[in-house]
């Protein structure tokens, strides 16, 4: 059973105990990110993220950092979202204070040397240039550059180039300081970790220098849309690269874990809807998936695809009859079952590991502020009914929240907006 405690100082500590494994996670977690950010220094987190593997006044350098990790078969990283950033070590239990020492230390004690500075600024424009030359990643960036525009959510989490050669020294330390505190920090140990409160002394101990500061807000997403949208990049493309999908529920809205299974249905497995007639019937695709993304206050489903440019159109056509079946005529029972079954597998497996155990605890905390067992979560997506299935389908497949994002050999988005119809 995992345990949650609030330290004196605001830090809270989740541990969570795993039976029949050697390894152990430490994972530290921000509730910071993209959506946190200012236009002028949109992407200073994930370039923090970098930056704090470059040296401590403890340890110096990179090598100094990384190289006590790499004796003992470490596997460490960090990753950086809209609203979180997340560091972590995942090592043997018997190396725990190794662990904890390491990223409590570039956590707290980041020294940001401004030659690393600018040698991570080249890493991270490299990284941009990866994502752009990308098309089936980048259409990401469009369709949230699409729905939500000129603010935080639209931003990407990268940043420009304009936009990280521009951050000072000084913007990230005073970024650090407002927003790498104990009140918005989450240190979650998940394996093979024996008593939990001994563990959350250890954290104590690591974490004693922590500030207490109150940190900043991020502004709330604004949501506006009467019709369809189209956003177009013209690119020389031997296929088109879309996203295509609606707006939806944020992760606080009841009906959160039936548009899970929707999307599912829809796209989350080889033997879902999209899949089998994109794929396997129209032969089409290579990929195609329909997931959702639900954040604090915002949320979308969407289908991703990558598909021959000749069969671009018959494909947006077949997906929104899809889109709009489900609302029309709803979901045989029979369905229904086998998606909820595939879900709730899936989370068995993918949470064998401790870094994966980690991560679901402690990503619920910083999102949601409350924490649910996988048999909690099970329970909940056992409970979607097909009548609950249908009510979300007619509420989410409306023209209004309509959106087509893509990047391929095409110079007129009108007529892809004449298909965007339900």
């Amino acid at each position: 059973m995992f345990q949650k405690i609030t330290l004196s100082n605001g830090l809270k500590v989740i541990t969570v105990p795993q039976k029949g494994t050697k390894a152990l996670t430490v994972l530290v977690l921000v509730a910071t990110g993209s959506k946190y950010e200012k236009k002028e220094i949109n992407g200073i987190s994930h370039l923090l993220e970098h930056l704090l593997f470059k040296g401590t006044k403890k340890r110096p350098n990179q090598l100094a950092i990384v190289e006590p990790l790499d004796k003992v078969g470490g596997i460490y990283n960090a990753f950086t979202g809209e609203e979180y950033t997340g560091y972590f070590a995942k090592v043997g239990s018997n190396h725990f204070e190794t662990a904890l020492d390491v990223i409590s230390d570039i956590y707290l004690n980041s020294k940001l040397d401004l030659k690393d500075i600018e040698k991570e600024k080249g890493v991270v424009i490299e990284e941009i240039n990866m994502y752009f030359d990308h098309p089936s990643s980048y259409v990401l960036n469009l369709w949230e550059k699409l729905l939500y525009g000129d603010q935080p959510a639209g931003w990407g989490i990268i940043g420009t180039k304009k936009s990280v050669n521009g951050i000072s020294r000084q913007q990230m330390a005073n970024y650090i300081k407002s927003q790498y505190v104990a009140q918005n920090t989450i240190v979650c140990v998940a394996g093979d970790i024996g008593n939990g409160n001994l563990v959350a002394e250890k954290v104590k101990k690591y974490f004693s220098g922590i500030r207490k500061e109150k940190p900043l807000s991020k502004t709330k997403v604004r949501e506006k849309q009467s019709k369809p949208e189209v956003l177009l990049q013209e690119r020389k493309t031997d296929q088109t690269h879309f996203c295509l999908g609606v707006r939806a529920y944020d992760i606080f809205h009841p009906k959160k874990y039936a548009l899970d299974v929707l999307a599912s249905i829809l796209g989350g497995m080889m033997s879902s809807r999209l899949f089998i007639k994109i794929r396997e019937e129209l032969g089409a695709a290579y990929y195609i998936n329909t997931a959702v993304s639900a954040f604090t206050d915002s949320g979308y489903l969407v289908t991703h695809a990558g598909v021959d440019n000749q069969k671009l159109e018959k494909a947006i056509s077949m997906i929104l009859e899809e889109y709009r079946k489900i609302a029309d005529k709803g979901v045989p029972e029979e369905e229904l079952k086998k998606t909820k079954d595939c879900l709730i597998g899936k989370m068995d497996l993918l949470l064998e590991s401790s870094d994966a155990l980690a991560s679901f605890y402690g990503l619920q905390e910083v999102l949601e502020k409350q924490t649910l067992r996988p048999e909690e979560i099970c329970d909940r997506i056992n409970k979607v009914s097909r009548k609950e299935i249908q009510q979300v389908a007619r509420d989410i497949f409306l023209p209004s929240k309509l959106n087509l994002a893509l990047i391929g050999p095409f110079k007129d988005s009108e007529k892809f907006k004449k298909l965007l119809k339900l």
